[in-house]
């Protein structure tokens, strides 16, 4: 979702953005090898033991008990919900978009689009997340390829000599933001890696994965850029001149949000039940599954509810996308690069080298930086906004909501 921010991207920071992009990638890359590598410790013989299943169970190591698993669950809780409202709000406005012609409000379109969303309560297995992720990834690629083909149609018109050298420093840690943020995985990679056939592979997957990514998102900002120069418009589809074009891709972007729905969902269900339903699994609570391993009924309305109150978050809080930039701004970064890099220094420094030990307090400052101006931004975005001045603000707005 991300994405069609980029090429805007591109207008607030020309190159430096295309260098953001791939430095970005190196560093999340790293961020999500060293909290797996926070999974293990060495044994006697020097092998290797994973002793950790969660990014909670670091932080208790690190933290103790009583701060680290309330810290860790709170911002990862915080972090997850948010997410699955963002997808709900989008979808419920690219709808509203769509069809504005149409005598249906966009809370309605909201409600609507929470339907389909459902039966993700019956989810089970990461396995089944993933075969939707998959098809998520189908109409990512279709999105794309559909921009980069019409950007090609377009190559004798490209602006060639409008991409800008400067910085425009007040709007630009917005899209830093956008970048920084379409990286943030790491709170699933101690999940992922466990569930991996060869866990010894994780570390491959995750660089060649980012690698990809930081490739793939230069070349589509900047051949969108090339299009259409200093024109180029907060999200990259409504610069698509042909109506029923944008409508299809918008539509698109719909089933892209919905299928990217479960994964944060399920992450947010799993912590919620071992963290608080298996703990008190033998006084006051029964277990959310029975002995067959099928759900139980009060489990299945829990996560029922759980969508609809997502739902109803995004009709009725105002000013949601700013407040999430905000308090994205403080979680997000920490649980990406800060956090990442504090657990690994404390658990494996004593064996680091001085040059290990410096490249992780570099991205320690630099994320440190980032939340700083995120919450700045967003917090004067908020502001505005609560006092009724969204016109000034509108472009971070936008921005953040995507």
């Amino acid at each position: 979702m991300f994405l069609v921010s980029f090429p805007y991207a591109l207008v607030q920071g020309g190159y430096w953005t295309l260098l953001v992009i791939s430095v970005t990638a190196a560093i999340c890359a790293h961020t999500s090898q060293i909290i797996v590598e926070c999974l293990y410790e060495e044994d006697a013989s020097g092998q290797k033991v994973r002793v950790r299943n969660s990014y909670v169970d670091i932080a208790n190591r690190v933290w103790g008990l009583r701060i680290g698993k309330v810290l860790l669950t709170t911002a990862q809780i915080i972090e997850l919900s948010f997410t699955c409202i963002l997808y709900i709000l989008v979808s419920g406005e690219l709808l509203y978009g769509c069809f504005r012609s149409r005598d249906v409000s966009l809370a309605a379109w909201t409600v609507i689009c929470t339907i389909p969303l459902l039966p993700c309560a019956f989810l089970q297995s990461i396995r089944r997340v993933s075969s939707l992720s998959f098809w998520c990834t189908m109409a990512h690629v279709v999105i794309n390829a559909v921009i980069i083909v019409y950007c090609f149609t377009k190559v004798s018109d490209w602006h060639w000599d409008q991409m800008p050298v400067e910085i425009n420093i007040f709007e630009f840690p917005v899209s830093l933001g956008i970048v920084v943020f379409s990286y943030t995985s790491q709170i699933f990679a101690p999940t992922l890696e466990g569930k991996m056939r060869n866990p010894g592979r994780f570390s491959r997957m995750t660089f060649c994965t980012h690698i990809c990514a930081a490739v793939f998102k230069s070349v589509f900002a900047y051949v969108c850029f090339l299009t259409w120069g200093k024109e180029t418009k907060e999200v990259i589809t409504n610069n698509l001149t042909i109506p029923s074009l944008k409508t299809s891709v918008d539509l698109v972007l719909v089933v892209k949000a919905l299928l990217s729905y479960p994964l944060p969902y399920f992450a947010t269900l799993e912590i919620i039940e071992q963290e608080f339903f298996t703990l008190f699994n033998n006084s006051c609570c029964t277990p959310c599954f029975d002995d067959k391993n099928k759900l139980n009924t009060w489990a299945a309305a829990m996560r029922i509810a759980f969508v609809v109150a997502t739902m109803l978050l995004a009709v009725f809080l105002p000013h949601f996308s700013i407040l999430m930039g905000l308090v994205g701004s403080f979680t997000g970064t920490m649980l990406s690069l800060v956090w990442p890099c504090h657990f690994y220094l404390q658990i494996h420094g004593q064996r680091l080298s001085w040059h290990k030990k410096f490249v992780n307090w570099i991205i320690i400052v630099l994320g440190l930086a980032v939340c700083c101006i995120g919450v700045f931004y967003s917090g004067l975005a908020l502001h505005h906004a609560v006092h009724g001045q969204g016109v000034a603000m509108s472009m971070t707005f936008n921005l953040t909501q995507f």
